[in-house]
């Protein structure tokens, strides 16, 4: 069986032939182009598992492409791994804003790269669902069906946004969460989440967790993850 399909939207043709390169080496099919509206067009007429998008596109840039992907029905699942070589934080919290799911910055070393890609792809294909009944990482577990936290075996008590909050986290381990994307998701079920108080409901679930609450990673002016 092949392996998955990753589609390449990078104008630096040096760049481009290099993933390429290594992606191919490692049994995955794959697409490039080199502007975003040929990008965008190759992600609707092949359907590609993961997209590696250049933030600095000529015509329609990786954000406007990351936009126009992720607000359509038949492309928004696709993963989407930024390749920016700013590495600035304003570019990394835009692309994650708009719906990115990952990013990487340039230089990088190609065995990262693919490192990444298969985190990605490995999580993807695992497919945690929110309906998923029991999430177990570490030593933590969420039985949803019971609204219930335990960590090794020990009852936890959260209240609803902690909780919901502790979900979305460990759903996606690795993922870098935004503040935004966190607000979106928990929507203060019982407390009004704002950029702030997302800090203040990660500071007291770090708290309830225990030696547990060191999972959850703290990312520098873009948000939070669930450590792998």
């Amino acid at each position: 069986m092949s392996k998955e399909h990753i589609l390449i939207i990078e104008d630096e043709t040096d760049i481009q032939e290099l993933i390429k390169f290594n992606l191919e080496k490692e049994g995955y099919r794959v697409t490039s182009t080199l502007t975003g509206e040929e990008g965008i067009s190759q992600a609707k007429a092949s359907h590609p598992d993961l997209v590696l998008l250049d933030l600095m596109l000529p015509g329609i840039d990786g954000f406007e492409v990351c936009r126009r992907l992720k607000s359509d029905d038949e492309t928004k699942k696709i993963p989407i791994v930024m390749l920016t070589a700013k590495g600035e934080e304003s570019d990394i919290v835009s692309g994650l804003e708009l719906g990115a799911d990952d990013y990487i910055t340039k230089p990088f070393k190609p065995r990262i790269l693919i490192a990444r890609i298969r985190s990605i792809l490995r999580r993807v294909n695992k497919d945690f669902s929110e309906d998923s009944s029991v999430m177990s990482i570490h030593n933590i577990q969420i039985d949803s069906s019971k609204f219930r936290v335990t960590v090794d075996s020990e009852p936890v008590n959260l209240t609803a946004t902690e909780f919901y909050i502790l979900k979305l986290l460990i759903r996606r381990p690795g993922w870098v969460f935004t503040r935004g994307q966190i607000i979106d998701a928990v929507k203060g079920t019982d407390y009004p989440v704002t950029d702030r108080s997302v800090d203040v409901q990660i500071t007291g679930l770090r708290k309830k967790l225990g030696s547990a609450g060191k999972y959850i990673e703290t990312v520098r002016g873009i948000g939070y993850r669930f450590k792998e």
